[in-house]
């Protein structure tokens, strides 16, 4: 598998790329229970296949380079990536997972998005796990997926190279009180722990989908309505929380920043940090953080690359 630090991307594989569209590439027709638990008893379908089965369900949109490095982060000593696409098929056309791609002018993309199909679902809640997977998750828009995919980056970023990591959750729920709405952090919840004190981060992934601009008003004031309104224990946590948004490219992030001004959506309690896809694939993550800071003099933002040791 190619590191992190060896990947040359100028553009990051989960940016929206324009007249993208989402294809089918699973497995039609009819597979029994029956076959499936055949292939169980012997041996063809493991403890490795349920590990996968148990990290789609996490995630609910993930590519097979991320899954390999969950794997590996887990326990599982895997010799190649096209060791794990061998059982990843498998999972395909047993009708286990489902697996699909981007398509666009540029051609099609160059990975895998898998998800769960109704035997993973029936085959987790089996074993205990808590299975919410419904048929019509699969067929959320391409701007959700990327969202979901570059949030689990970062997540992995984090586990893999953060001493400080401590735990996370994929889909976190907040509420906004005024509002009485209870939305969801697209990227994910990190909490980072070192000398008895933590802190957590919360990851809102932004994507230039159609309407982006008023997609972003509209979730920033929730966010604007949880912190300026934030008590102890609000949504789970003890401390207020820190925001992170996550955008395609350094662009992208002024653009982001612009509509966060003109619509009146700071928020005076917290900083703003941004960052995107490509940082994260950084060897240490201390300086992939930026922020917007006013000049004195001019009245003008200016971009600040932040130093958090504790990323390191």
């Amino acid at each position: 598998m190619v590191e992190d630090n060896e990947i040359k991307a100028l553009t990051s594989p989960f940016a929206i790329r324009e007249g993208e569209i989402k294809v089918f590439d699973g497995k039609d027709g009819y597979v029994s229970m029956n076959q499936i638990v055949q292939r169980i008893n012997l041996g063809h379908i493991n403890d490795l296949h349920f590990k996968v089965l148990s990290l789609v369900n996490e995630f609910e949109f993930i590519t097979s380079r991320q899954l390999y490095q969950l794997l590996e982060i887990n326990g599982f000593k895997l010799k190649s990536q096209d060791k794990l696409n061998g059982k990843l098929d498998q999972l395909v056309k047993a009708k286990i997972l489902t697996r699909y791609y981007f398509h666009s002018d540029d051609g099609k993309g160059i990975y895998r998005i898998y998800c769960l199909e109704k035997m993973g679902k029936y085959l987790l809640t089996s074993r205990g796990e808590e299975c919410k997977w419904q048929p019509t998750d699969n067929t959320k828009p391409v701007a959700m997926i990327k969202k979901r995919l570059a949030g689990n980056q970062v997540i992995i970023a984090y586990l893999r190279k953060v001493t400080a990591f401590d735990k996370f959750t994929a889909k976190p729920s907040i509420t906004a009180k005024m509002a009485r709405k209870t939305f969801k952090a697209t990227g994910g919840l990190i909490k980072l722990s070192k000398n008895e004190k933590s802190i957590d981060f919360i990851f809102e992934v932004i994507r230039r989908e159609d309407e982006w601009q008023k997609k972003l008003v509209d979730k920033m004031k929730f966010y604007k309505d949880f912190y300026e309104n934030f008590t102890p224990n609000d949504s789970g946590f003890k401390s207020m929380p820190q925001l992170i948004i996550v955008c395609e490219d350094d662009k992208h992030i002024v653009e982001t920043f612009k509509q966060i001004i003109i619509n009146d959506l700071t928020i005076s309690r917290i900083k703003f940090y941004f960052t995107t896809d490509l940082r994260q694939n950084d060897e240490k993550l201390g300086e992939s953080l930026i922020e917007f800071v006013m000049e004195e003099e001019t009245g003008k933002y200016k971009i600040k690359n932040t130093r958090i040791k504790l990323l390191d």
